[in-house]
């Protein structure tokens, strides 16, 4: 069974199709990638695929079961996260509140536990913690731990949005062009990092990127965009090397 199924997905805006027909397949640990020029409609696919848009039609698949017009809250309880072009952190917070913060879409206490520091509030806060703690050493930011996450140097940030996605136990990470604002050398270490999270944490990961070295770097197959439609699909190296996509997407 697929990780995630997407089956002739469609939205529109105003009179505006914004996508339409979009299938996709993603098989369980595969790094998998979303590309096409800007306004072709990818942002809005991980919006339909994470709840923060209804779609007018189509299915989504996630491990098996329909999450297509779900809540976001519910698709994040399901087993979807998320990372944002435009990082969002909570920057009034620590980095290990940020963490926290993904850890209580699986930990709960009753409201009187939280208020009158009870036993079980105080259980609960100490597997918080330590969790949080590990997941903080998974992205060598266990000694930033206690600092405002808006004094973290960009790359950092970047780590720690995807930390705390990882902190709501997602079986589907989706990735919104985290590359955006990097020199190669970060974005090399971003492609290490990307790795290491599918290969540690057997993780299946979908990726939108218009950084074409690290897409033909790290996702084994692809899907193109244009407006709205996917262009091609597959194997990286041949969609890559298709003549539609080199004259739609790379401009040439």
């Amino acid at each position: 069974m697929a990780m995630l199924e997407v089956k002739n997905l469609g939205i529109s805006f105003g009179g505006l199709r914004a996508v339409n027909g979009f299938d996709i397949t993603i098989e369980k640990g595969q790094l998998y990638g979303l590309i096409g020029p800007n306004g072709a409609g990818k942002t809005t696919v991980f919006n339909l695929l994470t709840g923060v848009y209804r779609p007018d039609n189509g299915n989504i698949l996630l491990d098996g079961q329909e999450i297509a017009g779900k809540k976001t809250i519910e698709i994040s309880k399901a087993g979807i996260a998320r990372t944002f072009q435009n990082i969002r952190l909570f920057s009034d917070m620590s980095v290990l509140d940020n963490v926290k913060a993904g850890l209580h879409n699986h930990h709960v206490y009753s409201a009187v536990a939280g208020i009158f520091h009870l036993p079980s509030y105080q259980k609960e806060e100490k597997l918080m913690n330590e969790k949080a703690m590990e997941l903080l050493q998974v992205f060598e930011l266990e000694g930033e731990a206690e600092i405002l996450a808006s004094n973290l140097p960009y790359g950092k940030q970047r780590k720690l949005e995807i930390a705390r996605a990882l902190a709501t136990d997602p079986k589907l990470l989706l990735l919104d062009e985290p590359a955006a604002g990097m020199n190669p050398n970060e974005t090399q270490s971003l492609m290490d990092m990307i790795r290491f999270v599918r290969d540690h944490f057997d993780m299946t990961i979908l990726l939108i990127e218009h950084d074409m070295r690290l897409v033909s770097g790290i996702c084994e197959e692809l899907s193109v965009l244009n407006f709205g439609e996917v262009l091609a699909q597959g194997r990286t190296e041949d969609v890559l090397n298709n003549p539609q996509v080199i004259t739609a997407y790379l401009g040439e």
